[in-house]
């Protein structure tokens, strides 16, 4: 079977990344990382979800964004809240951490050259993404002929790197109906910012927001439970 690696955070789109490389027949080789994020829920995640979807291997990298900050998930900054259920794309939002899918790719890039695997997969969304630079289909495109600028397997002619998107160009809601499809349980994913002490998610946040969006606009329910879940649901049935 082929290698592949997978940028896994143990969110809604990694986890749905993940199912459909698997059912292309990959042996997937898992990524996460702790970086310097708020809190370990997700990372907690990653590894149950790993473990069940029995990866071949799961690496779970330290790394510290911390000292370098201008995050809201680095830094000590608040993590801005909704109460209207609205995201502001105007602007790329104060949760974008600088560069960090650059070096998460860069990781994997590594990663996979040392399994000698030419497959990398990464859950970035262009449709319901939050206004982060690193998830659009430009991006992705040049970092990978870069990767094969940079490597020993593309400089050689061996072969070439590609880097899968199968969630880019889908709605939120369309990657809920594919994860569902492949058996996807997202009551063990976590996708909020900014959790509580206990883990439960905030409602709030624009992580929350889009995922809740996509639940309901998927016409499934959420299987997680949110602090703010009935304040915000109130306020979308005005919208149906």
């Amino acid at each position: 079977m082929k290698k592949a690696v997978i940028l896994f955070s143990g969110g809604l789109d990694s986890t749905t990344c993940l199912a459909v490389a698997k059912s292309k027949n990959f042996n997937i080789y898992a990524l996460s990382f702790r970086y310097g994020q708020r809190h370990e829920f997700e990372i907690g995640a990653a590894k149950e979800i790993a473990r069940s979807s029995q990866v071949k291997d799961h690496v779970i990298l330290d790394i510290d964004l911390r000292a370098f900050g201008g995050s809201a998930l680095t830094d000590n900054i608040d993590v801005p809240k909704s109460r209207d259920g609205k995201i502001s794309s105007s602007e790329i939002p104060i949760t974008y951490v600088p560069a960090r899918n650059t070096i998460f790719l860069s990781f994997a890039l590594a990663y996979a050259e040392t399994i000698d695997s030419q497959n990398i997969f990464i859950g970035v969304n262009a449709l319901d993404y939050s206004g982060y630079p690193d998830c659009r289909p430009e991006y992705i495109k040049s970092y990978e002929k870069m990767s094969n600028l940079a490597t020993k397997a593309g400089v050689g002619g061996k072969s070439k790197i590609k880097i899968h998107t199968p969630l880019i160009d889908l709605t939120k809601k369309e990657i809920i109906q594919e994860g569902i499809k492949l058996g996807v349980d997202y009551s063990k994913t976590h996708s909020c910012y900014d959790p509580d002490k206990n883990g439960i998610a905030c409602g709030l946040c624009d992580a929350c927001i889009l995922r809740r969006e996509g639940f309901k606009k998927a016409n499934i329910k959420d299987p997680i439970e949110y602090a703010n879940y009935c304040l915000l649901y109130t306020s979308d049935a005005a919208d149906e």
